[in-house]
């Protein structure tokens, strides 16, 4: 297991137990003092069971992003209600490490398996993570990231993608 995902898992372990966000590593791998935007999803038996995370970053390190985010995962994701310690033994997590987010025009030559899509209008945002299962084209990943983000027919917007590296 990456150590990403486990500090993930720490996390969400120290959060139910403490109810306080699990502190930093002392002293810091080199590794986690970047700062990068996250995500951090949790599945039951592959079926989602949270997924939140940062396009840009937030904190002080990587670190504390994938602590910051797998508790807001675990808490709240408003489409679930929060994680129970009797679940955690069937969860698995995935973290991703985002890339900065790169403007483009449309969405000729876009890759859903290597990159994730932003849709980003006038107080509105839709955001999909790239190489999802039930993702197979860009258009399908505009739709998504237009219902996600509550835009009509009527909204201007403008799109933006990035790459994740995914740690399981």
């Amino acid at each position: 297991m990456h150590p990403l995902v486990s500090l993930a898992i720490k996390a969400v372990e120290h959060f139910i137990e403490t109810r306080e966000p699990l502190p930093c590593p002392d002293p810091l791998p080199d590794n986690l003092k970047q700062k990068a935007g996250s995500f951090v999803t949790i599945k039951n038996q592959n079926t989602l069971r949270g997924c939140i995370g940062t396009l840009t970053p937030k904190y002080e390190n990587l670190a504390e992003e994938v602590i910051r985010n797998a508790i807001r995962s675990a808490n709240d994701d408003p489409r679930f209600n929060p994680v129970e310690k009797r679940e955690l033994p069937s969860l698995t997590f995935s973290v991703d490490v985002l890339t900065p987010e790169e403007k483009i025009n449309d969405l000729e030559g876009h890759n859903v398996k290597q990159f994730g899509l932003i849709v980003r209008g006038e107080e509105k945002k839709g955001v999909l993570l790239p190489d999802l299962d039930n993702i197979k084209s860009a258009n399908q990943q505009l739709k998504v990231c237009l219902k996600k983000g509550g835009f009509t027919d009527n909204d201007t917007y403008e799109l933006f993608r990035f790459e994740v590296k995914r740690f399981k």
